[in-house]
């Protein structure tokens, strides 16, 4: 049995720490995440709360190492001074150290990508830029209820790599009424823009949020699901043949360099921390794996910091199907894929090998040497298959 089988998951594929910034400038409509508008909130109180949470998980984890990786995300932690940055990065250093070249990403909107110290932000640890473009057309942006306009994202992508040699944009796509050829465009115009990595994600609409509630209302009507299909059949097509293929089901880069390390902490079964309201985290404690997340609210959280040292909501230790159900799930998500005998080590009981043939046969996976892989057609069919395996 190789090791990765013996000690199927936890900080030995990564070890990261994710720190949730929950405030926006402006709360996008098909945005399901837990934010809170900015408006004139004084950062301090958080930061220092978030600082002391970091602090608090060192006690919790004597055994883990140094950090390979740091994420700020949101929300829009690009609202932050270098300085509240700076704060939080110390704090992950003293309380567990953060390796030399560690990854540092720090999520962005091109309207603060423009105003924002980027070299202050760089000089306190920052070395990779997320930058969340979602489209190069101002009637998309206006739909998607951004506050900057194409040539403003332009701008602040150009901006961003003066100063950072890492620099990832975000993009949304299978918006209600889109063209492949309008798609076709937009994409030429991204790549224009020369950026080393694009993360580019389908439009969800979710319940609950405005583009929910106007679904709802017969408003909007989303893309139907075969031509979601094709728009991503061509957006892969399309960034293979520019030089930035796909490494995860909605990642692309130009080089490994430029993959995103912390989150492939998550596809691989590593650990992580999560600090900031509504943060998660996946932790492993004496050959036990546990999920949490943190209070949502900024204000309990900030006040349990307070009182009794952490942030923490509620802590679940995961049961061996669950571990290996996550593990499935995220492994296949990277190109590379997953080694099944991590999920038979954690489940306790084979995967089946005769559903595998047929997935091989069908051309959605390929199975080499006990790692199990998508295909570009089985990205496509990614959640189906996984609850295929694993039941």
């Amino acid at each position: 049995m190789t090791d990765e089988a013996l000690h199927p998951f936890g900080p030995h594929f990564g070890f990261g720490l994710y720190v949730h910034w929950p405030y926006c400038a402006r709360i996008c409509p098909y945005c399901d995440f837990n934010v809170y508008a900015a408006k004139d909130r004084d950062p301090s109180l958080l930061v220092e709360a978030i600082c002391a949470d970091i602090r608090a998980h060192r006690a919790r984890m004597p055994d883990h190492g140094a950090l390979d990786s740091v994420y700020l995300g949101g929300g829009t932690p690009s609202l932050l001074a270098p300085g509240d940055v700076e704060r939080i990065l110390k704090a992950a250093d003293e309380a567990f150290g953060v390796k030399p070249g560690a990854e540092i990403t720090l999520e962005a909107n091109p309207n603060d990508v423009m105003r924002a110290d980027l070299a202050g932000l760089r000089g306190a640890g920052v070395n990779r830029l997320s930058v969340g473009v979602q489209s190069l057309r101002d009637s998309a942006l206006a739909f998607l209820g951004r506050d900057h306009d194409a040539d403003g994202a332009r701008a602040s992508v150009a901006q961003a790599m003066r100063v950072f040699r890492s620099v990832s944009v975000d993009l949304i796509y299978a918006r209600p009424e889109q063209q492949a050829d309008d798609w076709q465009n937009e994409l030429a115009d991204v790549l224009a823009l020369g950026m080393p990595h694009l993360s580019l994600y389908e439009l969800t609409i979710k319940e609950g949020t405005p583009f929910g509630l106007a679904v709802g209302r017969g408003q909007i009507t989303p893309m139907p699901d075969d031509d979601q299909a094709d728009m991503f059949e061509l957006t892969q097509d399309i960034l293979g043949k520019a030089g930035l293929p796909a490494y995860e089901v909605s990642n692309h880069a130009m080089s490994p360099e430029h993959q995103s390390g912390h989150n492939l902490i998550y596809w691989q079964g590593g650990d992580w921390i999560g600090a900031g309201p509504g943060a998660h985290g996946r932790v492993t404690v004496g050959g036990h794996r546990y999920a949490y997340e943190a209070h949502r609210r900024p204000e309990v959280y900030t006040a349990n910091v307070q009182a009794l040292g952490s942030g923490w909501g509620d802590a679940e230790r995961l049961e061996p199907n669950a571990i290996a159900q996550e593990l499935l799930a995220m492994g296949l998500r990277p190109v590379s894929g997953i080694d099944i005998a991590r999920i038979e080590a954690v489940s306790g009981r084979p995967v089946s090998r005769e559903k595998i043939a047929v997935f091989v046969d069908q051309g959605w996976v390929t199975f080499d040497q006990g790692v199990l892989s998508l295909t570009p057609s089985g990205r496509l069919l990614a959640d189906a298959l996984t609850a295929q395996l694993a039941s």
